[in-house]
């Protein structure tokens, strides 16, 4: 980790400052460095004095020593405003975080992407609608970004799974914890073959104002929300609402009239949001019409696509240190890496290490 990304973390781990303190630093001293660099004066022109103590003064060293570490690791990646691999459309959204973590593949955030939502107690229709329609709207080119909770969002990760323009899970803790942890599973799926994406510190717990927080971030990643199912008080209709508020299209599915469950879409198109019974209406709104052809779209790189490749990296690596990046057990690591050997993927190396050749 460079110095100038140790200052980004710095910038953002100081308590009390928030993203709006921290983009208004950036753009008075051009640079978190600057920042770091301006006298106390110059600052409290920007915050207030107490602030100002605080930010020069909060010791936050063991906490970039952990980011730093976790950095290091195949398919971790620190993106700052100033990176090009940001994801450009959270610029033209509301509060846009000054630093995220991601894990995976983050050529996604980038590609044109569309967000399902919806009740983390779905029926077992809705999850079943939620996975149909995100595996054509990703087959169609588009990438499907979601929270990772447990219920529509997770069935809505699963289909886009099933295709090239996989799918981005924006999560509301530390992106080393995973909430809630029945979809840890699909988590490391999402990261071997899609991306994660938290804007929170490592370590973060679930917090309960921190989901909508998380919910800005994936109405501006896209280009429409879909809201499958949902209550009349659903965390999901905060999302439909920042994205109408950013000027993202807004979609609905109807359900029945005696469903709770059908009560916040309801609402939703009363109040303007498309009605739509298929996939393909979403697609003719926004006139995408399969004008992208995910043939010809970049695949995600064969190393993000099997999660014990990911887990080993360019450098050779031993069998414990590898279960623990995988998180699997070496009887099942071992019964993994025997067919990638016998591609050619993986070679043993004495020692009884393991290096990727391809």
């Amino acid at each position: 980790m460079s110095a100038e990304q140790a200052s980004w973390l710095r910038l953002t781990l100081v308590p009390g400052v928030g993203g709006e303190g921290q983009r208004q630093l950036l753009k008075a001293f051009g640079g978190p460095s600057e920042v770091f660099a301006a006298p106390p004066s110059a600052l409290r022109g920007v915050l207030g004095g107490g602030l100002v103590e605080r930010l020069l003064t909060h010791d936050c060293a063991a906490e970039i020593d952990s980011a730093r570490a976790w950095a290091a690791q195949p398919g971790n990646h620190l993106l700052t405003l100033a990176d090009a691999a940001y994801p450009q459309a959270l610029l033209t959204a509301a509060d846009p975080p000054v630093l995220l973590y991601a894990k995976g593949c983050i050529t996604l955030l980038n590609r044109p992407a569309f967000a399902i939502v919806g009740s983390r107690n779905g029926t077992k229709q809705g999850e079943m609608n939620a996975e149909s329609f995100a595996a054509t709207l990703a087959r169609a080119g588009l990438t499907i970004v979601s929270g990772l909770a447990a219920g529509i969002d997770a069935a809505a990760h699963r289909g886009a799974l099933q295709e090239t323009a996989s799918t981005i899970a924006v999560i509301g803790t530390g992106i080393d914890r995973i909430y809630p942890a029945s979809n840890e599973a699909l988590a490391r799926d999402i990261a071997a073959r899609g991306v994660v994406v938290s804007e929170f510190s490592l370590g973060t717990p679930p917090i309960a104002n921190n989901f909508p927080r998380r919910n800005r971030l994936i109405a501006g990643l896209t280009r429409g929300c879909l809201v499958v199912e949902a209550a009349r008080q659903s965390g999901s209709l905060i999302t439909a609402r920042l994205a109408a508020e950013i000027g993202r299209d807004v979609f609905a599915i109807p359900g029945s009239i005696h469903s709770p469950q059908s009560k916040g879409c309801h609402a939703l198109i009363k109040q303007g949001a498309k009605l739509v019974e298929s996939a393909q209406d979403i697609l003719e709104e926004l006139r995408w019409e399969n004008i992208v052809n995910p043939a010809t779209l970049p695949s995600v790189p064969e190393a993000e696509s099997d999660p014990v490749l990911v887990a080993l990296g360019r450098d050779p690596c031993d069998l414990d240190t590898l279960a623990t990046r995988s998180g699997l057990a070496p009887e099942s690591l071992l019964a993994q890496l025997l067919p990638l050997e016998l591609d050619g993927r993986v070679a043993q190396l004495p020692g009884g290490r393991y290096q990727r050749l391809n």
